[in-house]
């Protein structure tokens, strides 16, 4: 893991992070990372590496893990990029150590994400559904380019 550390005075911090492939990054991926800044004190973003986004999304990352990493890592609202080896997110929980998760609203209510509400709030984590950017994705700017 990498970044910097902000100071807090009088609570104690909150780690928020917040997972993504973050391919050809474009302003959705800019939206969530600072609506994200916004309720926590101390902000990872995840990025997946490209085995896990094969395994996921059944195709690699236009853009490479170690760009990708470089790219979020140097985003003012990042203080830490962690890579995401595993599609296991309570794993990740335990060798990152957050306090909330993000996720694009467009994920609420998946099968997959009613569970890890119930398996995170077990262990004091909150999970936040952010608002999805739906004027762009990566998928579509894939296409595009084909």
């Amino acid at each position: 893991m990498t970044g910097r550390s902000r100071g807090t005075l009088g609570h104690r911090a909150v780690t928020g992070y917040v997972p993504g492939v973050f391919d050809m990054f474009h302003i959705g991926h800019l939206n969530i990372l600072r609506r994200a800044r916004i309720h926590c004190d101390h902000l990872i973003a995840g990025v997946v590496s490209d085995d896990v986004a094969l395994a996921q999304k059944g195709r690699r990352p236009v853009v490479g893990e170690r760009e990708r990493l470089e790219i979020v890592a140097a985003m003012r609202v990042v203080d830490a990029v962690h890579l995401e080896t595993t599609t296991d997110k309570l794993a990740t929980w335990t060798d990152v150590g957050f306090d909330v998760v993000f996720k694009g609203d467009d994920w609420k209510g998946s099968p997959k994400w009613m569970h890890l509400e119930k398996e995170f709030a077990a262990r004091g984590v909150r999970v936040v559904y952010l608002p999805y950017t739906p004027v762009t994705s990566s998928s579509e700017r894939r296409e595009l380019t084909r």
